[in-house]
């Protein structure tokens, strides 16, 4: 994987350096470089993180080491015509009989029509090879959450009597109070906060930039790991992320997810619980309360109300209390007396 992304991000370099000198950059002459092409095109042109560049690259790059074998060859001598329908329908097979996920598998073939269309867009192909491909239905399942109860179980088992504590208690209150994405929480820095507003700016999934409100437990958490913040951030620290680690240096999302897993595990028997959870369950817990779910998604960052809805669930309880006390014929009409005519 870092492999991948070095090359990515050497073409795109390149790209660059060509397009700043005026000279057009050459053509690519096989499959393999007609796929730099095009996550140079998605860095430049499309805005997209390099999470989702190293992502296409992962999978398209995938399906092209499979071409490469089924004819016996290497991946910078495909051409653009080996990629033709049968190949992709035989791949897509290759990739459930191997059992792979049906989202894995529906993910890398998005991936790999999304180069399909690039490939056409610049001409190199006329036809979508991708149609005949049939995507692997995916089950509805609801996200995992926590209750609000044991949001609050887990927020008060966190040791705030050191630094470390403080810093993790204020980290997973801002979590649950902002609904962030767990690479938006990692990337805060103190510019993006404004403590006395109980405000923070994030720079979301396609570069968009919003700001989301949190409350006063998760301002007072911050103010006292702001506390313990600077004699752990070295002087010269140019960023000035939110969230260090004990080394003063910017967190990571990954030593993020380990810290919950560890919190829950400590008040909990629940399994499965990453730092996704809090996001959902901040989602949850708005609409359970009667947040509209178009507040939601703009708090949430989401482009398309759809992806809310995925966020979010009511349960059959609920459900059916909202229909007894809203449909006019819900409610149980009154007996009448013995002696009124039925």
């Amino acid at each position: 994987m870092a492999r991948h992304s070095a090359r990515t991000r050497s073409a795109a370099a390149r790209r660059r350096s060509l397009l700043a000198r005026g000279a057009a950059p050459e053509a690519p002459a096989n499959l393999r470089d007609h796929l730099k092409a095009f996550l140079a095109f998605l860095e430049l042109n499309r805005n997209v993180s390099p999470h989702t560049v190293r992502a296409y690259d992962s999978d398209v790059g995938q399906c092209l080491a499979w071409l490469a074998a089924e004819h016996d060859t290497r991946i910078s001598r495909l051409q653009p015509g080996d990629l033709d329908s049968a190949a992709v329908r035989t791949w897509v097979a290759s990739l459930n009989k191997a059992g792979q996920a049906r989202a894995s598998v529906a993910r890398k073939l998005s991936g790999v029509r999304a180069f399909v269309h690039y490939l056409r867009r610049e001409g190199v192909i006329g036809t979508d090879p991708t149609a005949v491909a049939v995507a692997p239905k995916l089950a509805k399942t609801i996200p995992v959450h926590l209750s609000e109860a044991e949001i609050a179980t887990l927020l008060d088992s966190i040791d705030t009597r050191t630094p470390l504590g403080r810093r993790d208690r204020a980290m997973f209150e801002l979590f649950y109070a902002s609904g962030l994405r767990l690479s938006e929480l990692v990337g805060v820095d103190l510019e993006d906060l404004d403590l006395n507003a109980r405000l923070v700016r994030v720079l979301g999934k396609g570069g968009r930039e919003r700001v989301v409100p949190f409350n006063q437990s998760a301002a007072e958490a911050i103010r006292a790991w702001m506390q313990a913040r600077s004699p752990m951030v070295p002087a010269n620290d140019a960023e000035a992320p939110l969230f260090v680690n004990f080394r003063g240096g910017r967190i990571t999302g990954r030593s993020v997810d380990r810290l919950l897993r560890r919190y829950v595990a400590q008040c909990s028997t629940r399994m499965g619980i990453s730092p996704h959870a809090l996001r959902h369950s901040f989602a949850t817990h708005l609409l359970q309360r009667g947040a509209d779910l178009r507040g939601i998604q703009e708090l949430l960052g989401h482009a398309r109300i759809s992806t809310t809805e995925r966020y979010t669930h009511v349960n059959t309880t609920q459900l059916m209390e909202v229909y007894r006390n809203a449909h006019p014929r819900a409610k149980k009409a009154a007996t009448p007396p013995d002696d009124e005519p039925r």
